[in-house]
């Protein structure tokens, strides 16, 4: 059965404008997807029928708003099959995630330990480790990337060790596209005791996510990477790492009990969630998976690998072109260079045709630096992107290589 592209694309109205008078191919999905009308309704309607704060109220409002988040966290759960819903902590997004994990584990790293990160994280994945480190007086260990874009899993393994507190690394490469064996490195680290985080960024759009079946300590991840509304994440916690971890921040809603003199934290997952949370977002990212969910995500990817090999096939004819990350096992983004065109002057003119990517470091810089080049352009696709606008983007790829040369 074909892919519904043309019956989806009428769900994000977002796309049929123009841009430059020309019609808007949006190939910048990494950075952020469109949302669908089910979502923005979502997120409507609670704004216009439901909007209380959670949990403490008696009124309907309030009791109708916690219900429905907790039902919110709930298939949340489910669609990572995480064990309980208490290892649900909603966040800002990934970057939050993080930062929080970082923070709760700054007294589990002890000077001359180590954390062992992939050259390909986000800055996101990279610099929170990084300062950690560095107010521990504990070494940064990195995981080099080859040529293709796959990371050197003997070289991981070999750095495993007792000092090692810590392996974090990104399920797909938002500058590579590469798909990491996230599996078998959960496992190589746990064979060693050590635990791991899985920044899911670009993961959850794209290809199945089952926290329990990767065995990740924790997976995080951002609404708006997969249709929903910017200012929603999650990072999943093994129940046994957070219950030992200590809060994060302190205000309303993370408390059991206090006074003047001492206090008692709540249970999870409210020990993590200080503060008025944000929940239409969390409503909206329900509503965002479950639309993921209808369609289907093995016909997602099965979809967005079609455009992928169609635009790297298409590209490779261009004189001059470097594909950026050719990893056997890749998915949904597409980073190029074109020799004597600098990417950011190829950005504005495809702009001008009407075509959004991105163009620079994408938060990689180190990935950059390790791989010799300067940045790149990027085209990253998504559900509602169709093989039309692979070639109306390789053709202004081409256009725009001409008239730059």
């Amino acid at each position: 059965m074909p892919f519904p592209v043309e019956k989806i694309r009428a769900d994000f109205p977002v796309l049929n404008q123009q841009v430059h008078d020309k019609p808007l191919v949006y190939l910048d999905n990494a950075a952020t997807t469109q949302k669908p009308v089910q979502v923005i309704n979502r997120l409507s309607d609670y704004y216009l029928k439901e909007n209380s704060n959670v949990h403490r109220g008696v009124h309907l409002l309030s009791q109708k708003a916690t219900e429905d988040y907790e039902k919110a966290r709930t298939t949340i759960a489910q669609y990572i099959n995480a064990a309980d819903s208490k290892e649900i902590i909603f966040t800002r997004g990934t970057t939050e995630s993080v930062n929080l994990l970082a923070t709760v584990l700054e007294e589990w790293i002890q000077p001359g330990d180590a954390i062992l990160v992939s050259a390909m994280e986000h800055h996101s994945n990279l610099v929170p480790w990084q300062q950690l480190c560095k107010r521990r007086n504990a070494d940064l260990k990195i995981v080099p990337v080859n040529d293709k874009g796959e990371l050197d899993l003997e070289f991981l393994k070999k750095k495993l060790n007792p000092q090692v507190k810590l392996v974090a690394v990104n399920h797909i490469s938002n500058v590579l596209g590469t798909i990491n064996p996230v599996k078998e490195i959960v496992k190589m680290a746990h064979d060693a005791g050590v635990p791991v985080l899985i920044d899911g960024a670009q993961a959850l759009a794209h290809t199945k996510v089952d926290v329990q079946e990767i065995g990740a300590d924790f997976y995080a991840f951002s609404g708006h990477k997969v249709y929903a509304p910017m200012g929603i994440g999650v990072l999943y916690g093994r129940e046994t790492w957070m219950r030992r971890l200590p809060p994060y921040q302190f205000g309303g809603e993370m408390i059991d009990r206090v006074s003047f003199d001492e206090v008692t934290f709540n249970e999870l997952p409210y020990k993590y969630e200080a503060g008025t949370p944000n929940v239409g977002g969390a409503l909206a990212l329900e509503s965002a998976l479950q639309y993921v969910q209808n369609l289907g995500i093995e016909a997602i990817r099965k979809h967005e690998d079609v455009l992928l090999e169609k635009a790297t096939h298409q590209l490779m004819k261009i004189n001059g072109m470097r594909i950026i990350g050719e990893a056997k096992d890749k998915t949904a983004v597409l980073s190029f260079l074109v020799d004597g065109v600098h990417p950011y002057d190829l950005g504005t003119l495809l702009d001008q045709m009407g075509v959004a990517v991105r163009t620079g470091y994408h938060c990689a810089e180190p990935l950059m630096q390790h791989m010799g080049i300067s940045g790149t352009v990027r085209a990253s696709f998504a559900l509602y992107n169709t093989e039309q606008e692979v070639d109306i983007f390789t053709e202004s790829v081409l256009k725009a290589v001409n008239m730059l040369r």
